[in-house]
């Protein structure tokens, strides 16, 4: 792609892009100066798709005249209402429908899988994540090891980015695989990370695990609706993530799991809730736990309806339009916005995603020099993004709802900040 730094280049781009509808099903947040904000934060937040809305009525107006009826009558009944996003994540994930299940939330689900997976032993106690890992998972693994009575200062491996790097590279990780592999019980990544935009190449360190006989974990909660996945195929043993990113399902929306279905007969140890029983007999209240075969079997409590039908409005988008194609889209928009940037000619900012669009998720993170006060120049100027202490703004062109003129926008924004 020849791009050009032009505003008639922009709309040109905008006005052959065969997604171009799909920014008009979702609601952007009004601007101070402008129509509509340039929204550039669905690494954070994903917006509101505009079918969101009629999705969780119908199940409230279930509850106003069906009341407890509802969970086996009504258009969807509850029982099985979370089986109806099944085949969306499983599409997503590039999973099997047993391999996938919506339920908790993404560290509630980390936890879940730990327990199952992280079996340290005396010669094999130690996890390795890459770093900066996202907080929540680092808090998780080290409480792991506490509940197991083992010390993070010798069962961690946290490998750290590279000098002048935003990131922990795919070889780094074989690296470490190759000096600590015979020692990991774990290997936890984010096929994305959060922070730089990285991509990993999963598949890769996956072979190398297995052959030192890790398991293998993933967070995916800046990959999912962002990158094109297999996990199936790339043979992970476990998978968790949250839908309030790129998967739109608003705040807090409900988290996901993914189990490779060749331990779906391995017996495995787990924390167990009703609602993971037999469907067969669970209303039976038998005192004795039959898991459900596949990531189901993980489930603990019957799921919070509204949250999965906010979840149902966005799947549905995906539905129609594929990741790949998504996917497509993304790699242009950050390749415009890296071009965009190079104009700049400002030695306040520095590009930590890598510059190779098979190496970057649907981000483009800049270290800058000179704090905050950029970002919330930028606010002013209604372009939404985000800050990361202590240097980083983090720039997400989401594909569903951004559009090349965005981009050029946002770009001239930052030339207008940068000369205050």
């Amino acid at each position: 792609m020849k791009y050009k730094a032009t505003l008639d280049f922009a709309q040109t781009m905008d006005a052959n892009d065969p997604l171009r509808e799909y920014r008009s099903q979702f609601f952007l947040p009004p601007g101070k100066s402008r129509f509509e904000a340039i929204y550039l934060c669905g690494h954070s937040l994903g917006l509101q798709p505009r079918s969101t809305r009629n999705l969780i009525e119908e199940e409230l107006k279930d509850w106003q005249n069906l009341a407890v009826k509802a969970h086996f009558e009504g258009a969807h009944p509850w029982m099985y209402y979370h089986e109806m996003v099944t085949d969306s994540l499983a599409a997503l994930t590039g999973a099997r429908p047993m391999e996938v299940v919506a339920m908790n939330s993404l560290t509630a689900n980390l936890h879940l899988m730990m327990i199952s997976f992280y079996r340290p032993t005396l010669d094999r106690p130690k996890i390795l994540i890459e770093g900066p890992a996202f907080p929540s998972d680092r808090y998780a693994v080290i409480s792991q090891m506490q509940y197991h009575e083992l010390d993070p200062d010798e069962c961690l491996i946290e490998i750290k980015p590279e000098r002048d790097s935003g990131g922990v590279s795919t070889e780094q990780i074989l690296a470490a695989l190759e000096e600590h592999g015979e020692d990991v019980a774990l290997v936890l990544l984010s096929p994305v990370n959060y922070t730089s935009g990285q991509l990993l190449d999963i598949r890769a360190i996956v072979r190398a695990a297995q052959a030192r006989g890790c398991k293998v974990g993933l967070d995916l909660a800046h990959s999912i609706g962002n990158v094109v996945l297999k996990l199936h195929e790339w043979d992970v043993d476990f998978a968790v993530w949250c839908s309030y990113k790129y998967l739109n399902a608003g705040p807090g929306g409900i988290g996901g799991c993914f189990v490779h279905s060749r331990h779906a007969d391995d017996n495995l140890p787990r924390l167990a809730g009703w609602w993971g029983h037999n469907q067969q007999t669970r209303f039976m209240m038998p005192p004795d736990f039959e898991p459900i075969l596949g990531a189901e079997g993980w489930q603990l409590s019957n799921p919070p309806i509204l949250s999965l039908a906010s979840l149902r409005a966005s799947l549905a988008l995906f539905d129609e339009v594929g990741i790949e194609r998504l996917r497509a889209k993304s790699r242009l928009l950050t390749g415009y916005l890296e071009f965009l940037l190079a104009e700049v000619h400002s030695d306040k900012i520095r590009q930590l995603t890598p510059k190779d669009p098979s190496q970057r998720g649907c981000q483009i993170s800049l270290q800058i020099k000179g704090g905050r006060i950029l970002h919330d120049r930028l606010q002013e100027l209604d372009i939404i993004c985000d800050w990361r202490e202590p240097d980083i703004l983090r720039l997400a062109p989401v594909p569903f709802y951004n559009n090349f003129s965005d981009i050029f926008q946002t770009a001239e924004g930052l030339k207008q900040v940068l000369k205050v």
